[in-house]
């Protein structure tokens, strides 16, 4: 068995990730795929938290911008963080791996609240962990939630699954031809390139607490596993 390179990580997934090429919703062949590739991970014996966004369902800056208020239609997107993570957590322990969701805003009838001690213990006991309902406060994005519970549980990395993305580039390759890709960074250049990579205050988490971060696509089958066990896929943050 290969030796993985990473203990413990943080697994950051899109909510769009989870919606296939429909773009909305959640696709079941999608997430099994996704749920599938976890397990390999841990199989490995590597401890996985997973961090899931909402965008697939809803997103609060857009709800803020059709003209809600903005903590309220932020609160709505923590909600559909819950109901995909309820959804990863079902296919997971389909394919045998044992999982728990942790809330940041309490609804004990469907899952724990975040309790941090509680959830480093899940981890040593094999078990996924996965946080839902985002930091619990308005204004703050999933890439945040990702940065902060990746310092609170100790991880040794923050692995970001994009969406048919691999990597960081310079400008969007979809938009401008010329755009390059970046195979290293530090998160010091990330702010002040403006890189759209996690926001200022997710990439000042990380920086602050100098934990390293690997961006590349989920959508190519076996990438996750390649990057736990320190394949040179995607691009790397680090340092300052």
């Amino acid at each position: 068995m290969n030796k993985p390179k990473y203990k413990r990580i943080v697994l950051k997934i899109s909510g769009e990730a989870l919606a296939g090429e429909e773009g909305f919703g959640i696709k079941p062949p999608t997430i099994r795929e996704i749920a599938k590739e976890i397990k390999e991970v841990h199989d490995l014996g590597v401890e996985i938290a997973i961090v899931v966004g909402g965008g697939n369902i809803w997103r609060g800056q857009v709800g803020s911008q059709m003209g809600m208020d903005r903590a309220q239609a932020d609160y709505m997107g923590m909600l559909a963080t819950v109901m995909n993570a309820l959804a990863l957590q079902d296919n997971l322990e389909t394919v045998g791996v044992p999982t728990r969701v942790q809330t940041s805003i309490e609804m004990r009838q469907i899952a724990e609240p975040y309790i941090r001690r509680k959830a480093m213990r899940h981890l040593e006991k094999g078990r996924v962990v996965i946080f839902a309902g985002g930091t619990g406060n308005p204004y703050f994005s999933t890439d945040t939630t990702a940065a902060l519970r990746a310092a609170e549980i100790d991880a040794d990395v923050i692995l970001m699954a994009k969406n048919n993305v691999d990597g960081v580039y310079s400008a969007d390759p979809k938009v401008d031809v010329t755009a390059t890709k970046f195979e290293e960074l530090t998160h010091l250049e990330i702010i002040n390139k403006g890189l759209q990579v996690m926001d200022t205050t997710a990439s000042s988490l990380s920086m602050d607490n100098d934990i390293p971060l690997v961006v590349f696509n989920l959508n190519e089958t076996g990438n996750i596993k390649r990057v736990a066990l320190g394949e040179t896929i995607g691009t790397t943050v680090r340092g300052k």
